[in-house]
């Protein structure tokens, strides 16, 4: 079957006064780039979009014709609300018989490609689909002398744009509605009007600039640069009752030999966290000729790398290990280890990769006299 065609409808006939500034915020520069042509450009590299509509307003012509400069993209003029411009938009593309629409704000930049796929996944099965984020703050309402009635925000979530939606169906919405209705979203028409709205999981980079604060914040972003580092240990095997790797015990008659828990995965994480802030190595950190770290668990040592990663103003974003043994294997235990390094971390799954490998009986690895790991670390650094 043919892919459905799919339009994405961008909203950028706001004025942002709260954003501060001489222009309305979609056009103002970030990292030397207009703010809505980097929103164009994440829907226009998707290979899931076939064409960009933007609803601007009139008096913002020059801006915008100087903001997409070479982009083949259409355009109209917006409303004074937010329902007006996305009615407007959705009229402009009704020509050209869309399957799929998505609404998203011009003054959310940050827009990733994966988002994207998971909001058009869903719309393989429900007619209207948001990005969702859990709220972790306490919740309350307001009353005029502070806080009122405590809310459960294990009901609560936070909607992001885009939305994606049948386009046939959001247009009828539209349609049915008055012309001056002005709605807080498009995923709140459709539920007033008894359509389901489904939820997949957001984004929490894909921030819409709305205060000055923002933009302040984004600029600093915009100055880290990303730095990686590798990581390589060894430690003998020899007789035992079972071994560490990446923080998950695994039974079995051997031993990993060292002064430490001897966990090879961690301690060339370790070295691999060290190196991408330019820390030096382990063995400088934990001399293995001190008798304090005799025994001690490795994630002791990830916890203090983690330290001097905080220390230098960086973060982790993302880890890969690699194992290398013949025995035990590593299969049946990549998912744990995954998920351990996740919580030392504080990374998402996506963001941590176990890998094991042989040598194919060869060298010392291939004869069971020990194992390796390699790792590479990479971090985002302000300085």
């Amino acid at each position: 079957m043919p892919s459905p065609k799919t339009a994405a409808l961008i909203v950028a006939a706001g004025r942002g006064h709260r954003a501060g500034g001489d222009i309305p915020k979609q056009y103002r520069l970030l990292d030397g780039e207009p703010v809505l042509r980097r929103t164009i450009r994440a829907f226009l590299s998707h290979s899931q979009i076939d064409q960009v509509m933007i609803a601007i307003h009139p008096d913002d012509q020059k801006l915008f014709d100087q903001s997409i400069d070479q982009m083949v993209v259409g355009y109209c003029f917006g409303e004074d609300s937010r329902t007006g411009s996305v009615r407007n938009g959705v009229n402009a593309l009704a020509a050209e018989a869309f399957d799929r629409v998505l609404v998203h704000d011009g003054a959310r930049p940050f827009v990733s490609a994966e988002l994207v796929d998971r909001l058009c996944t869903g719309l393989d099965k429900f007619p209207a689909v948001v990005p969702g984020l859990p709220v972790t703050d306490a919740t309350f309402t307001r009353s005029p002398v502070g806080l009122d009635a405590a809310l459960d925000r294990e009901k609560l979530v936070r909607v992001q744009t885009p939305q994606a939606f049948d386009f046939q169906t959001l247009k009828q919405c539209l349609e049915t509605i008055p012309p001056d209705r002005a709605a807080a979203d498009e995923a709140s028409l459709l539920r007033e009007a008894g359509i389901p709205v489904h939820i997949v999981e957001g984004d929490l980079a894909n921030i819409k600039l709305t205060f000055a604060e923002d933009f302040a914040m984004m600029e600093t972003e915009a100055k880290a640069y990303s730095a990686s580092g590798t990581g390589y240990d060894v430690h003998r095997l020899g007789p035992g009752d079972g071994v560490f790797l990446c923080g998950v015990p695994i039974p079995c008659d051997m031993a990993l030999i060292g002064h430490s828990d001897a966990d090879v995965g961690l301690h060339a994480l370790t070295d691999a966290i060290l190196g991408a802030i330019g820390q030096g190595d382990i063995g400088q950190h934990f001399p293995p000729s001190d008798p304090q770290w005799k025994g001690v668990k490795s994630s002791a040592f990830v916890a203090h790398a983690l330290g001097l990663v905080a220390v230098e103003n960086a973060r982790i974003t993302h880890a890969d290990i690699t194992l290398v043994c013949e025995e035990p294997k590593i299969g049946p235990h990549r998912e744990a280890m995954k998920a351990t390094i996740c919580a030392l971390l504080d990374l998402p799954p996506r963001s941590v990769n176990i890998k094991a490998t042989t040598t194919e009986g060869l060298g010392f690895t291939g004869r069971g006299e020990g194992i390796a790991a390699q790792a590479i670390v990479t971090v985002m650094r302000h300085d």
